[in-house]
């Protein structure tokens, strides 16, 4: 075999062998992505069924504690969604504050089981989903 012809398939077997790596992260990482929605969002079509990121504000007055179990409202100014978490809440967490909450919603009460809940880190943060969420509503000016 000729120097030109090694060399094409030592090309297209490290071209294949890329692909393949490539092919590979891919699948594993569309596997493990948590999507965005906002309680907007939700309301709008059917409840998917793979765990997501719940984004919005924790609705004032809406925080209620049984023992472990906390249960608040997520809003985004438009649509509202209760939310169920088991666990120790940030130090951050509270009325009125941008939160996102990874979990699944329970198509049948409509109620979000979070897994994890993420608070913001200082009096002007917003997470960007959030912001960007509640902009789409018209409910908070492009300055916030």
């Amino acid at each position: 075999m000729k120097a030109k012809h090694q060399r094409l398939w030592l090309v297209l077997g490290a071209l294949g062998a890329l692909g393949g790596a490539g092919a590979l992260a891919f699948s594993t990482l569309g596997d493990k992505a948590t999507y965005f929605y906002a309680p907007a969002d939700l309301a709008k079509g059917p409840a998917p069924t793979a765990a997501i990121r719940l984004g919005g504000m924790v609705k004032e007055g809406s925080i209620e504690r049984d023992g472990a179990t906390i249960r608040f409202v997520v809003t985004d100014m438009a649509e509202t969604v209760p939310v169920t978490y088991t666990g120790i809440l940030p130090d951050l967490f509270r009325e009125g504050q941008g939160v996102i909450a990874e979990g699944k919603l329970d198509p049948a009460t409509g109620t979000f089981r979070a897994d994890t809940i993420l608070a913001k880190h200082d009096e002007s943060y917003m997470p960007p989903e959030v912001a960007g969420a509640m902009k789409k509503t018209g409910r908070v000016s492009a300055g916030n």
